[in-house]
């Protein structure tokens, strides 16, 4: 018998097509090739791909010289200087001396500065508001003081070597030209003040018109003026009122005119056919005071008794300046009777006057010339006075004349090359007046119409 013969599985010999048991073996080699790269790291890390060559060019650029020094020395490398200034502004009532003393600085080097020409002055006379800078490099130590000098410089003393070394340095002012018009409805000053303009400006204007208005007792409603004037700038801060360039001012109908002209090296105020308008004599010795008895006869208010007043009574506060009228001599001040404290001006040419009752006297001693407007005394109620008042009289050779209606003669009017140069100064001038009070009666008339 013959065994039986165990069948032989058959051999798929690769005829160069791809069968299904192909697909099928490839497939899981390949699943199990990805398996084996995902839990074995060394077969995940492909090489990597080589990157395209790159090409480096050097361009050569010149660097900014620094000295080559130990980083400690490098002055780049040094930290900035400490500020050592210090600025202080005087309060109300304090003194330079004082802030030294609270600087810590040595009244010694205070005198040191005062020693030195031209600084005595802006370290003694400063006022609250003034500032001055220290420089304090140690405690105990002043380097150097700068302060302003005037209105136009500002000042730097340096100490140095036991001496002072000063820069000064030069503040530019500008002077910025204002026009500006009013009329008088109650009082000058309220009229300037709707106007826009200062006290110090309504001053200067008086005193510029007082040879021919008396502002105490001649104003009247309706009466207007018109004022060209200056205001001193630096530094785009406004420091103070000028001077008054031109100005004209109408009283009860009649115009004066007034325009600014340096003679001989000083301004003055001319009328506009060119006479100075300062005369012989004020017409008011005091500034904006009334006349409370006139001259003439009049029963005396203390005595009781009829008799003449030989001059003029001006009642003021006491202690308001008393101007001299004139240029002249102090013939006599002191007490007499009467007329308590007194100062006698003797003006030449037979010419006196008197001023009376005074609080006290002035500086001027018996013997000093005098210049017109300078304070000779102030108004009191000395000697037999109800009041404080001023007392005036104007003798000519010992002949009491009225002080208010004493007329002198005019000045000349000036001549020449002098009289040509104060044209051209004056034209320009009077034309910006006359379109000022054009404008002025123009609103006037507009407003007229309206009411």
């Amino acid at each position: 018998m013959k065994g039986t013969r165990t069948p032989r599985t058959p051999i798929t010999t690769f005829r160069g097509r791809w069968t299904r048991d192909h697909w099928a073996t490839a497939s899981l080699i390949g699943c199990v090739g990805v398996l084996v790269a995902a839990i074995v790291p060394g077969f995940s890390a492909a090489p990597p791909a080589a990157e395209p060559e790159q090409v480096t060019r050097a361009i050569a650029l010149p660097l900014p010289p620094r000295s080559v020094l130990p980083i400690e020395e490098d002055p780049i490398a040094e930290e900035a200087p400490v500020d050592t200034w210090r600025t202080v502004q005087i309060a109300q009532g304090q003194t330079l001396g004082g802030v030294f003393s609270d600087l810590g600085l040595s009244a010694n080097t205070l005198h040191r500065l005062l020693q030195h020409p031209g600084a005595r002055e802006a370290l003694t006379r400063v006022r609250a508001g003034d500032e001055f800078a220290f420089d304090v490099p140690e405690p105990g130590e002043l380097r150097a003081l700068r302060f302003a000098r005037g209105e136009n410089e500002h000042v730097e003393l340096v100490l140095e070597d036991g001496g002072i070394k000063e820069n000064v340095t030069e503040r530019e002012l500008e002077r910025r030209t204002l026009v500006a018009s009013g009329e008088i409805t109650s009082s000058l000053y309220a009229a300037a003040a709707r106007a826009g303009v200062s006290n110090a400006i309504v001053n200067t204007m008086a005193n510029v018109f007082s040879y021919d208005i008396d502002f105490g007792q001649d104003l009247r409603e309706g009466d207007h003026f018109s004022v060209i004037y200056e205001e001193v700038w630096r530094d785009g801060e406004r420091l103070r009122t000028g001077d008054i360039v031109a100005a004209s001012f109408t009283n009860r109908g009649k115009r004066y005119t007034a325009v600014r002209f340096e003679r001989d090296g000083k301004s003055e105020y001319f009328s506009a056919d060119g006479r100075p308008l300062k005369k012989s004599f004020m017409r008011m010795p005091v500034e904006f005071a009334r006349i409370s008895s006139t001259f003439g006869a009049r029963r005396h208010p203390i005595l009781g008794k009829m008799r003449m007043h030989n001059g003029v009574d001006y009642a003021a506060p006491t202690g308001t300046p008393i101007m001299a009228a004139g240029d002249g001599r102090i013939a006599f001040a002191g007490n007499r009777g009467g007329y308590g404290r007194t100062v006698i001006v003797d003006h030449g040419n037979g010419h006196t006057t008197l001023y009376a009752h005074m609080s006290r006297l002035g500086r001027y001693k018996t013997g000093q010339r005098v210049s017109q407007g300078a304070v000779i005394g102030y108004v009191g109620m000395s000697g037999l006075a109800t009041g404080p008042h001023l007392h005036y009289e104007f003798r000519v050779n010992g002949q009491h004349r009225d002080p208010t209606t004493v007329t002198m003669p005019p000045p000349e009017p000036l001549k020449g090359a002098a009289m040509a140069q104060f044209r051209a100064v004056a034209g320009p001038a009077l034309a910006q007046l006359e379109m000022l009070e054009g404008r002025h009666l123009a609103a006037r008339e507009a407003s007229t119409s309206l009411n």
